[in-house]
């Protein structure tokens, strides 16, 4: 009957390999990240005072949706 260790973790378990793999992921989603902020903040400025309004925003809660504050 084979058994199984289940109680190693799975991060660095690859070594250096492992690091670079987590770093490159950690790149791509800060990237990613930024890129929905922009095109949501260029989105809600494209937008009319009429139109924010009817969604309960103003042109000041732009920064504050973007950053994901609120």
């Amino acid at each position: 009957m084979a058994a199984l260790d289940t109680t190693r973790t799975t991060t660095g378990s690859f070594g250096l390999v492992g690091r670079i793999g987590a770093t490159f992921a950690s790149v791509v989603n800060t990237v990613a990240e930024w890129n929905d902020a922009r095109v949501t903040r260029n989105t809600l400025s494209g937008l009319t005072d009429r139109e924010l309004e009817d969604i309960g925003l103003c042109r000041g809660d732009i920064d504050v949706v973007v950053e994901g504050r609120r």
